[in-house]
């Protein structure tokens, strides 16, 4: 192949991809309020339309700046742009792979409860709960165990709008009460929300608001 015609393909692309850049604005995506409108990052598009039900990544770390938090997923949709700012709303949340795997001892029972959940204000969610036990358990307690994840689970989504029960499972609160409540059946190590979420489709939301300020 000639050398002269491989330079010229290589400089056309470098040109084209130089005016797709420059074609581009810089939005800044903000957490929701609920989660302290932390900046999450910029991300460049050619078209602001394009960015609304987009889900951008982040860790609890970036929202909180504590360390330990660094093991937490956080998932957040765009719901709409206002100037050059991206708002979002909780879209879920999940363990990193490695934390969970961390959780796992010998010798030991893992409960897992997954629970599809409906908020206060009619937003629909799947949580999925785990708790690790410091001895093998009976299967009798893994179901009471499994009964009060479910029992925490339910009676807080339905008393909780949707910014509510996004803080308290985040932040460990309903863990922490099926903790209290669960480790009077079996001896626990460890208990906690592992994943979340949102399966209320995002055109439906402008719906549930509306409704929610009339309430």
């Amino acid at each position: 192949m000639n050398p002269s015609y491989v330079w010229r393909v290589n400089l056309s692309e470098r040109r084209r991809l130089r005016d797709k850049w420059r074609g581009k604005s810089w939005y800044t995506v903000l957490a929701p309020p609920y989660f302290g409108n932390v900046e999450l990052g910029a991300v460049p598009v050619d078209a602001p339309e394009k960015l609304t039900g987009r889900v951008i990544d982040s860790t609890l770390y970036e929202i909180t700046n504590d360390f330990a938090h660094q093991y937490l997923k956080m998932h957040f949709q765009i719901t709409e742009v206002d100037g050059k700012t991206a708002r979002t709303m909780f879209k879920g949340h999940e363990y990193s792979p490695d934390y969970l795997r961390s959780l796992v001892r010998r010798r030991t029972t893992k409960v897992d409860g997954m629970f599809s959940v409906t908020t206060k204000d009619g937003y629909k969610l799947r949580v999925s709960v785990c708790a690790f036990t410091l001895s093998r358990i009976k299967t009798s307690q893994e179901q009471a165990v499994r009964t009060t994840m479910k029992k925490i689970i339910e009676e807080k989504a339905s008393t909780l709008t949707l910014d509510q029960f996004a803080q308290e499972i985040v932040l460990g609160k309903i863990a922490s009460d099926i903790y209290n409540e669960a480790k009077k059946i079996a001896p626990l190590r460890h208990v906690g929300v592992r994943k979340s979420k949102l399966l209320t489709p995002l055109a439906q939301l402008p719906r549930l608001q509306v409704q929610t300020q009339k309430t």
